[in-house]
């Protein structure tokens, strides 16, 4: 091979990439750890155009926190409360259905719903929840819970998970949120949340979900404990159950925001660690066709420069969103559609409005 200096000192993924050999985890350590950044974007980038060409996704979708209340209290997060905590609150079903009323009416094609692991609710109240949603607005997509709840759920029901995933299937979940993962790691989730379920159980729900033909999403913390090693290792975890369910369809890595956390003293990860993140999980992720640069965790600055380092999908309008904002998050509530476009065909990329399912909407050209 005739030496390009673009990627000098990437040669050897390079060579893989061109042979179609599949990258492994020393590949992805020298990624993470490369001083060629430029390199590494273009090779993340001729990922990204093998996989999708020059389209970057996003829907036109709303967040609803149905509650802050969560017994887990994970040192990482700064949202939650306890019970008649000051700030803390639970919506009733009637303002939950409301709400998500007037998203749909709005337009919205997808609603997304995440809360905590609340002592005192009932499995009815989120039954019930999402069946009234889905009767006020039934052509939404309803991503609903993550892995922890329906942890919770099957724990509180004293039932197995494939019956609590076909029971929420049945009632109108249409896709499961990638939340609760954070990082696979033991060491880490012993220091960071000590009381949530493991990684291995996490997978398994995700498993299950697969097999009864539910989408998810995953999730990857970045920017707090985690050593390259363990962070690669979250994305060969991935990689290896897509390989056998086929079921996930985009990653979101999320930056950790220190503020009102007990890992306050952690410095916030930088803009070049939210590009190498991003753009080696291109790399690994060879079996995952979405790579979504969430704008919310990394500004729409940084969200907009990772569209030149792997990634394909700016999530979506959102609307309002109450997790990453308590723990400091400055981004903007929520971004219009003219903005998301805007910012995607400053890369020259172009904008297509998709579903949950990624069905092309409309493509907009720049």
């Amino acid at each position: 091979m005739e030496f390009d200096p673009i990627i000098s000192g990437l040669e050897d993924v390079y060579d893989k990439m061109k042979t179609e050999q599949r990258l492994n985890r020393n590949d992805g350590l020298h990624l993470l750890q490369t001083t060629n950044i430029l390199g590494l974007g273009y090779l993340a980038n001729e990922q990204r155009r093998t996989m999708t060409g020059d389209q970057v996704f996003f829907n036109n979708n709303a967040h609803i926190n149905y509650s802050n209340v969560c017994k887990v209290r994970c040192g990482l997060c700064a949202f939650a409360k306890d019970p008649g905590e000051k700030g803390s609150y639970t919506m009733s079903i009637e303002e939950v259905v409301k709400k998500a009323g007037q998203y749909a009416d709005q337009g919205v094609t997808e609603i997304h719903i995440v809360g905590g692991i609340h002592p005192e609710l009932s499995f009815s109240y989120y039954l019930d929840m999402i069946t009234k949603i889905k009767e006020r607005a039934p052509k939404v997509s309803l991503k609903a819970f993550t892995a922890a709840e329906y942890d919770y759920f099957s724990q509180i029901q004293n039932k197995p998970i494939f019956e609590i995933l076909k029971t929420f299937k049945e009632a109108g979940v249409s896709f499961i949120t990638g939340g609760g993962a954070e990082n696979f790691s033991q060491r880490v989730r012993e220091i960071i949340c000590p009381g949530k379920l493991s990684g291995e159980r996490w997978l398994e729900i995700h498993r299950t979900a697969h097999q009864l033909g539910i989408p998810t999403n995953a999730n990857m913390l970045y920017g707090l404990i985690e050593t390259d090693g363990e962070l690669i290792d979250h994305l060969l975890a991935l990689r290896e159950l897509q390989d056998e369910t086929q079921g996930f369809y985009a990653l979101i890595p999320t930056a950790f925001h220190p503020k009102n956390t007990k890992f306050e003293e952690v410095s916030q990860a930088s803009a070049l660690r939210t590009l190498k993140v991003i753009a080696v999980a291109r790399l690994i992720l060879d079996n995952f066709r979405y790579i979504k640069a969430y704008w919310i965790s990394s500004t729409p600055q940084v969200a907009q420069m990772a569209l030149n380092f792997g990634a394909n999908d700016l999530d979506g309008v959102v609307r309002e969103e109450k997790i990453y904002h308590t723990a400091g998050a400055t981004s903007p509530q929520m971004q219009s559609e003219h903005q998301l476009i805007h910012m995607i065909h400053e890369t020259g990329l172009d904008a297509v409005e998709r579903d949950s399912y990624y069905h092309v909407l409309k493509t907009i050209r720049p």
